[in-house]
């Protein structure tokens, strides 16, 4: 009896001790360093969902701690991403140098290692894939040799890692998805380019789809995998079109049949909702026919399923129809460098082209009025309008006399709220292009375009 009892005893202590080990709190840290800042804050997100904004001190170092963290991936932020895994109790350093952002990230610390092989796999993704195009026109069979290759490698160091290091099932699921789906994307690459040429596949070149998942939630924000995804996608839409048809990416039947055919396939609501949500936004973009544009966002409307992500399409949509062609520019007040508000319409003396620009990154910015200056030379008849949509007036005013840009065509949007309920400000890149009286000639177009001085030459011409 008494060594039942005592057995009982020992069996109910062992519970209760893995009990406590299983309810401890643990702490998660992250540190690090910024070289050469461009904000003075970092970001840590999980998905969508921001979790902290965090100041740099004056060495630009920043710190963060919390005993809430889930296991999985996450985003740190400035001014450029990079995913990153971490789990609870782990303590994470990360040194960045925002001149080389993505090269020259590192980690260490408890996590580090881990995060050190995804940041590699990343790069090799990433410097494969601006030399596959030159693979393309090899046979299907050649180009498999090829990418094999590549994933051979990648997976010899996985082993190597794994050989060498504890690591979770999670993290293992991740490190060989980033792997696999980024060799499927290679395919799908080779298959776009070969659209019009089926005979150059092999009988089993495709058949790696049928080991697709559709529905990893875990990975609903990870870029390999949500870029293969889209890839994926964009090249069964092209199967519901004729060998020889030309495609126009663009255009309301493209992307009105790409939406359905993700709603049919994806059955996860996360990940479904968010390539509806981005699919639908690039369409509304570029898109320059109103009742086209509301077709599509009426369709994406019932498919849909979350109340956040259908805010932010509507308000790109009821933006969007705002910028057609043939109606007036919507009116913001601006402010210019001695602090005196105008409206947007009231600055307008001449064909116009509008740009908007942010203060971070610098090269962007300096980038957009360079080629605005370019353009100006070759068509005096147009003005260059360059519109900050940054908050702080002084920082903003500082930057556009530091870089002698001309403050006589600067403004700054002053009620940025207002704005965005008019104008695709996410997409800092667009420019508007007006005639004298403010009607919209292109309201959704770019200035680094190939055909954008055709454009500017036409519109004069009219």
């Amino acid at each position: 009896m008494f060594r039942k009892l005592l057995l009982l005893l020992s069996v109910l202590a062992l519970f209760s001790c893995k009990n406590k080990e299983e309810n401890t709190v643990q702490t998660t840290y992250i540190r690090g360093q910024i070289i050469n800042p461009t904000l003075d804050y970092v970001i840590f997100s999980k998905g969508n969902i921001v979790l902290d904004t965090i100041p740099l001190d004056e060495n630009n170092f920043f710190e963060y701690s919390t005993d809430k963290i889930k296991a999985g991936l996450h985003l740190f932020s400035h001014s450029e991403g990079q995913v990153f895994y971490i789990e609870p109790g782990d303590s994470l350093l990360i040194h960045i140098n925002t001149i080389d952002f993505d090269e020259s990230l590192a980690f260490s610390g408890k996590g580090g290692d881990q995060n050190n092989l995804l940041i590699d796999l990343y790069l090799k993704n990433e410097k494969e894939n601006q030399n596959l195009p030159k693979w393309y026109s090899l046979s299907s069979e050649e180009f498999e040799g090829k990418i094999d290759s590549l994933k051979a490698s990648k997976l010899q160091s996985y082993e190597e890692f794994i050989a060498n290091n504890k690591v979770s099932e999670s993290f293992k699921d991740i490190a060989l998805s980033n792997i696999e789906y980024d060799y499927y994307s290679k395919k799908e690459l080779y298959g776009a380019a070969n659209r019009n040429t089926p005979a150059k596949f092999s009988d089993d070149f495709f058949n790696y789809r049928k080991n697709i998942d559709f529905n990893k939630d875990e990975l609903k924000f990870y870029y390999p995998y949500y870029r293969f995804l889209n890839r994926y996608f964009e090249n069964m839409v092209c199967t519901k079109y004729n060998e020889n048809d030309v495609i126009d990416r663009n255009s309301f039947d493209y992307n009105y049949k790409k939406i359905h055919i993700i709603d049919s396939v994806v059955a996860s609501d996360s990940i479904r909702n968010r390539l509806l949500r981005y699919n639908t936004i690039m369409y509304l973009f570029n898109a320059q026919n109103e009742e086209e544009e509301t077709r599509l966002f009426e369709a994406y409307k019932k498919m849909n399923t979350d109340i956040k992500y259908l805010n932010e399409v509507e308000q790109v949509y009821n933006a969007s129809i705002q910028l057609i062609k043939g109606k007036k520019i919507p009116n913001v007040l601006l402010v210019n460098t001695e602090n005196v508000l105008n409206e947007l319409t009231n600055v307008i003396n001449a064909p116009t082209v509008v740009f908007f620009w942010r203060g971070q990154p610098a090269i962007q910015h300096r980038n957009l009025h360079k080629r605005a200056s370019e353009l100006k030379a070759k068509f005096p008849q147009y003005d260059f309008i360059g519109v900050n949509t940054d908050t702080h007036f002084k920082r903003w005013r500082d930057i556009v006399y530091k870089s002698k840009y001309d403050s006589k065509f600067e403004y700054q949007i002053e009620n940025l709220t207002d704005a965005e309920k008019k104008f695709i400000l996410r997409y800092i890149n667009y420019v508007i292009v007006i005639d004298k009286d403010g009607i919209i000639l292109d309201g959704k177009t770019n200035m680094f375009n190939l055909d954008f001085e055709d454009q500017l030459q036409a519109f004069l011409n009219e």
